[in-house]
């Protein structure tokens, strides 16, 4: 079993920023894409963005193009996911996610398929 260290989530007002980072202490992330989903309450849980150690593409969803970065961090071994500009509707439980092939030819990345999820930690953004 593979362990999901996620920190960084807290609370903002609109406008502010917070930076998510996820860790798998003793798993080398390979080719693997690593990246993070969101679950506000009552809706499904949606991919946000990753980073691919296979070619380093990158995914943002639609509605954080612009406002989000991912990014690796070689020396601590992390993918981080800084949010910038932050919305009420970007409150959520954000969940680091580890995928062997992401799955976006619907548009967005698919849930199907994640090999493993971190816990999540909560994102909240007043108004």
């Amino acid at each position: 079993e593979v362990e999901i260290v996620e920190s960084g989530g807290g609370l903002v007002q609109a406008g502010g920023s917070l930076r998510l980072s996820c860790a798998a202490p003793g798993f080398t992330f390979g080719d693997y894409a690593i990246g993070w989903f969101r679950q506000a309450p009552g809706k499904e849980r949606e991919g946000v963005s990753y980073y691919s150690f296979s070619d380093g593409s990158t995914y943002y969803a639609d509605s954080v193009k612009g406002r989000f970065t991912i990014s690796k961090d070689n020396a601590k071994n992390t993918v981080d996911l800084q949010m910038d500009n932050l919305k009420p509707e970007d409150t959520a439980v954000y969940y680091c996610a580890v995928d062997w092939r992401p799955d976006v030819s619907q548009g967005i990345w698919s849930l199907v398929g994640i090999d493993y999820w971190g816990k999540g930690t909560q994102v909240t953004v007043s108004s």
